[in-house]
């Protein structure tokens, strides 16, 4: 027995050898600043610059409304709800993955009763025997000699790591298009009451055109122009007000149930102004991302495949051993004297595979896929912020020489109406004027929400802190155990 205890223990030191490549983070294949020049941003002093994945969403999103309808996403979203639920799975297959690692110790029990014919027995009588047993053991269990189970419990967990990223990304990508769409909600808002102000003043313009018709001043083409202004803006009116109706909806699937009218902006001003935030370098930023550590986290998984793949060339060893009792009667089992074990190693050694080569060069093509969908992870990332920064170094200005664009409109408009009604010019004048008017009134709206979306992508797009203080806690005890566990699978493979 002392022998048979000194031997598990030999085997459990032994049993630490690994095969996996050592994996090192691969250099990302960007530039090392963010683009400049005319289109982006001038240098930011370090003092502004704002670590988004710092920033708890509450502190970016500040308008109390819009918090609400991300907390009621947050609860009862069914997409973030299925990423979560992907994370419970890879990590109930990671849980059974690791217990490889570990004997199975099964107790069984058993009764026998045979009839042995004269032919095979000794004595040449038939004759019947009977037996009860009980036994404790272990069943081919593997001694991992070569890494294998451990690399495949370290690719699992790989796996689980990579859902929970994906799970944070979802999160992010959710409350980022709550803030998406609350603001597209906003916008046509303002642009259903810019036309209905439109209609109103085109039923005004109208009547004055035909009171002057009636009164033999104006012509009929003023009259039938000043119709269609009214119809069009009719137009404008209902296809808003439809708009408006599909902008609830989409609220409503974002938000996992209807969204409450007194949570809905009543303009795009009311809308409170979104946290400035400034990226640091690429390499701070990117690999802090939640899809981008996904990638990575899937990177190292494929290196740990490796590692089980190569270990399929070496011999497979597992030991079967049970310590019982037997005897030819029930009362007489534990007695003294009925004690059995059993302890049967078996090494299996593969000759010829060709089913193991395959698996090899199958788990080196995967590395390279990882390895490449991780690199187009950093790049797309990348071309994302780097959009981000161009709409923030151009968007200002715009909105600043449209606002004069709809003054200059506004005042054209004026006086176009005004010599109009004093009969020194057309009804052509004006129905151009209040078209200019209010078509830079709509391109005003657009460049506001432009401004406000792109600060929403840009709290997205860089990996936005979407967690509150009681997920941040779980995520940290989380996260310790993981690296504790990933310290001991790496320092038995040393």
């Amino acid at each position: 027995m002392k022998r048979l205890m000194i031997f598990a223990l030999g085997v459990v030191f032994l049993s630490g050898c690994s095969l996996a490549p050592k994996y090192i983070r691969p250099q990302a294949p960007v530039p090392n600043h963010w683009p400049s020049g005319h289109s982006y941003p001038k240098s930011v002093p370090e003092s502004n610059i704002v670590d988004a994945m710092q920033l708890k969403w509450q502190g970016f999103f500040t308008d109390p409304k819009l918090q609400q309808i991300i907390l009621m996403a947050l609860q009862n979203n069914r997409d973030l709800r299925l990423a979560a639920l992907n994370v419970e799975r890879a990590r109930a297959l990671y849980g059974i993955q690791r217990s490889e690692l570990f004997p199975v110790i099964d107790a069984q029990s058993g009764f026998i009763k045979q009839r042995v014919s004269a032919d095979s027995s000794i004595s040449g009588k038939s004759y019947i025997t009977q037996q009860y047993s009980a036994d404790l053991g272990i069943t081919a269990w593997e001694v991992d000699f070569f890494g294998r189970i451990r690399n495949l419990t370290k690719q699992a967990l790989e796996e689980y790591l990579n859902t929970e990223e994906a799970r944070r990304s979802a999160q992010i990508a959710l409350i980022s298009e709550v803030g998406r769409t609350y603001l597209v909600f906003a916008a046509d808002q303002a642009n259903f009451i810019l036309s209905k102000s439109t209609l109103e003043a085109q039923q005004g313009a109208y009547k004055l055109v035909l009171r002057r018709y009636n009164a033999k001043i104006a012509q009929e083409t003023d009259l039938l122009r000043a119709q269609t202004q009214v119809d069009t803006a009719t137009v404008d009116v209902l296809r808003y007000a439809r708009q408006l109706a599909l902008d609830k909806n989409a609220l409503d699937l974002l938000a996992g149930s209807s969204v409450p009218e007194e949570l809905l902006p009543p303009d795009l001003a009311s809308v409170k102004q979104f946290k400035n935030i400034f990226p640091g370098l690429p390499s701070e930023v990117l690999l802090k991302r939640p899809d981008i550590m996904a990638a990575e986290h899937k990177l190292k998984g494929a290196y740990a495949n490796i590692g089980a793949a190569r270990a399929a060339f070496f011999p497979s060893i597992s030991i079967t051993t049970a310590l019982g009792t037997a005897s030819s009667a029930f009362s007489g089992l534990f007695s003294s004297g009925r004690s059995t074990w059993t302890y049967a190693p078996q090494v299996t050694m593969p000759i010829f595979d060709m089913r193991i080569w395959a698996a090899y060069r199958v788990s080196e093509a995967d590395r390279k896929i990882a390895l490449t969908q991780y690199e187009k992870s950093i790049q797309t990332a990348f071309r994302e912020v780097s959009d981000v920064l161009a709409v923030q170094g151009t968007v200002d200005q715009q909105i600043t020489a449209q606002q004069s664009n709809v003054d200059s409109a506004q005042k054209i408009y004026g006086l176009s109406s005004k010599r109009y009604a004093d009969g020194i010019d057309s009804y052509l004048s004006v129905l151009d004027a209040q078209r200019s008017l209010y078509s830079a009134q709509r391109e005003l709206i657009a460049l506001q929400v432009i401004k406000l979306a792109n600060e929403v992508r840009g709290y997205a797009v860089l990996g936005g802190g979407a967690l509150g203080d009681m997920e941040e806690k779980s995520k940290s005890s989380r996260e310790a155990l993981q690296d504790h566990i990933l310290s001991i699978l790496d320092s038995k493979s040393k």
